[in-house]
């Protein structure tokens, strides 16, 4: 696992772009940093049993979840799924084939394109929503995605001090 970024600083006051953005960063970083320095072939241990979950099937479940919020979801691509889809949920978490490198660079790249793409839209603008195709803002999606990062930076916690003792990153 490569050394991440400097988790960036949370600014106490700003626009609501401002503080949306970077709070969505910032959990992003958390994210990282909970991976960092764990060797690469224990990344895919599942440490709390029964569950499925490993920081390896963490980081393909956050590179799918971007890709499916930002690009499916809110921009209208036509992209694949990564590792699961409808007829294959939470593949991302029980099938752990590839590289675990590989895992991260996809997630990087996934979190470099919704930064592009909210970069260049307003928090009024809407996607669809899958199923009824309502409107969802861009707004939404940022907190919704906060939200989905903040509970998964609880698991990764909770994965990285079975893994190695390591807590508080």
């Amino acid at each position: 696992m490569t050394e991440p970024l400097a988790r960036p600083k949370l600014p106490r006051n700003g626009t609501e772009r401002e503080i949306l953005c970077s709070t969505l960063d910032w959990h992003r970083q958390t994210f990282e940093l909970k991976c960092t320095g764990v060797p690469s072939e224990r990344l895919s241990e599942k440490t709390v049993p029964p569950s499925a979950l490993s920081l390896h099937g963490l980081v393909r479940h956050l590179a799918g979840t971007e890709r499916w919020w930002f690009r499916t979801r809110f921009a209208g691509e036509d992209v694949a799924h990564l590792y699961s889809s409808e007829d294959e949920p939470d593949q991302d978490f029980v099938r752990l084939d590839g590289d675990v490198e590989d895992a991260f660079a996809v997630w990087r790249a996934e979190c470099e394109r919704a930064r592009e793409i909210v970069a260049r839209s307003s928090l009024d603008d809407t996607g669809r929503v899958f199923g009824t195709g309502e409107p969802v803002s861009l707004r939404y999606i940022l907190v919704h995605m906060i939200a989905e990062y903040a509970r998964h930076d609880g698991h990764a916690d909770l994965l990285r001090e079975r893994i190695d003792g390591a807590t508080g990153l």
